[in-house]
């Protein structure tokens, strides 16, 4: 490798380095006891609540999704019980805040285990079923939003012919697109001023429909 390449690719590697480091590692998904434990429509409100948000107490957070605060409270324990929320330290008074333990959360492959086949087949339902709730609502949202915002959003449909290991690089091309903003979620100050929370969904999966 040329030297300037060489050193490009050192800065590109020290900069995904000190991104991860800011962002934490991901937690990967390895038991359907695990899956079992955020399929649930509360629990996952309460992780998209706390991934706009830097900490919520049970109180803060059952505002914003529509729960009594004892409800979340129990819900946001389990979540700590495996591993998808931690305390945020002591908030002043009787404030117990409650953060992310980690911002970037991966099913691993199931690699034929049928209880976490059953188990991922739940929880996509689930996410899939509530992504397109809130695409709906952007939808009808739409002509309220600024121009630019109506003119940038996207949806986009391809049909491409891949071997699965052109699948596998096209979806790191992707992720990679993406990380470099990932840090924006745990540290406001590095939002641009005109910056809101951007919801991007994709789906990449053999063709199964009919031809007509």
């Amino acid at each position: 490798m040329s030297e300037p390449h060489k050193k490009e690719a050192d800065e590109a590697g020290s900069q995904a380095g000190e991104r991860r480091a800011r962002i934490g590692e991901p937690k990967h998904l390895t038991s359907a006891r695990e899956l079992r434990a955020i399929t649930h429509p509360v629990r996952l409100a309460l992780l998209e609540a706390l991934g706009l948000h830097d900490a919520l107490t049970a109180t803060e957070a059952g505002e914003l999704i529509g729960e009594s605060p004892t409800t979340c409270s129990f819900h946001l324990r389990q979540l700590a019980k495996y591993g998808f929320v931690t305390e945020a330290g002591a908030g002043p008074g009787r404030r117990r805040p409650w953060k992310l333990a980690a911002i970037d959360i991966r099913l691993s492959p199931a690699d034929g285990d049928p209880e976490m086949n059953i188990a991922a087949a739940s929880l996509e339902r689930m996410l899939v079923s509530r992504w397109f709730d809130r695409f709906s609502k952007w939808e009808v949202a739409r002509s309220h939003y600024p121009v630019e915002w109506q003119r940038s959003a996207i949806g986009i449909e391809s049909l491409l012919h891949l071997t699965p290991g052109e699948l596998e690089e096209l979806k790191s091309g992707f992720v990679a697109l993406l990380e470099p903003f990932v840090p924006r979620n745990l540290d406001p100050s590095l939002r641009p001023a005109e910056s809101r929370p951007v919801e991007v969904l994709t789906f990449a999966y053999p063709f199964v429909g009919g031809a007509g």
